[in-house]
């Protein structure tokens, strides 16, 4: 480990490297912000200052396939082993035993994972609008909401082609799915080609072959729902209380989406308060 004091902009694991935006007071509590897709880790700078205002340090990587430095084009390289290993390496880099971890998307669903496998090293989770992965695959199970809803996920099972469509549509999809025209423009100037989303559609892809499992979370927790999202339904964000066994708070939004842009407030406020909760409770134990 690095001295916790220490500024990271880059951190390395098998030979890849991820780009970090580390910023806020150094001494601070460390929260890592995963981002989702199709963002990137500019999708966290309102929340994170926000954060930083309550005196947090935050760490913000361009995940595997979004850091041009860990972009491999094995269809292996991204399954999900090895994205929660990238997480632990982060957390590793950062000096400190246990970081507050913080997901949106497909940040949120990697977030569960490293939780509930890694939970020595999580002080707390806070998940925007990802429900627990097996409460995912219940409402999946259960009935069609969520099935509408994830229609994607099977098309982007197909090789090469989905690359191409959402290069070319991209503006319109994300703008329809309510993502702000600002946002949507400055992702669209790293991600709006075929080559650049081949990475992170992989993750969807190699999910399927993936071992990790989706235990239960027994770390202090909150989830973040919008009740107007459109890929993500009621069904599955209800369920998720049941596969978590620390403390829990479910805070749900009149909202879609993209919190970390559209609801910076909220989430930061809902991140804030679960730390805040929890470092009263520990005694100063980290």
């Amino acid at each position: 480990m690095r001295h916790p004091d220490e500024r990271i902009t880059t951190y390395t694991r098998d030979g890849l490297t991820f780009d970090v935006t580390d910023t806020g007071p150094l001494r601070g509590e460390v929260v890592v912000l995963l981002h989702g897709f199709p963002t990137d880790r500019s999708s966290w700078d309102r929340v994170a200052g926000r954060l930083h205002d309550a005196g947090l340090r935050t760490l913000a990587p361009d995940q595997r396939g979004y850091s041009p430095g860990a972009s491999p084009g094995d269809l292996g390289a991204y399954r999900l082993e090895e994205l929660v290993a990238d997480v632990v390496a982060l957390v590793d880099a950062s000096g400190r035993e246990r970081v507050h971890l913080v997901g949106h998307d497909w940040g949120g669903a990697l977030a569960w994972l490293v939780a509930a496998n890694h939970p020595e090293r999580i002080a707390t989770l806070t998940v925007l609008s990802t429900p627990h992965p097996a409460a995912m695959g219940r409402a999946w199970r259960r009935g069609l909401e969520q099935k509408r809803k994830s229609w994607y996920m099977a098309a982007f099972q197909v090789p090469w082609a989905p690359e191409r469509a959402l290069a070319a549509t991209f503006h319109s999809v994300l703008a329809r799915s309510g993502l702000p025209t600002d946002d949507r423009r400055r992702y669209a100037a790293r991600l709006a080609r075929a080559d650049a989303l081949a990475g992170p559609i992989n993750w969807y892809r190699a999910a399927r072959t993936s071992h990790v499992r989706a235990h239960r979370v027994d770390v202090p927790t909150t989830y973040v729902w919008g009740s107007r999202d459109p890929f993500l339904g009621r069904t599955a964000a209800e369920l998720t209380r049941a596969h978590v066994t620390g403390d829990y708070e479910f805070v749900e939004l009149d909202a879609g989406h993209w919190l970390p842009e559209t609801r910076d407030d909220q989430a930061a406020a809902a991140i804030v308060r679960r730390i805040t909760r929890d470092v009263g409770n520990t005694d100063g134990r980290r």
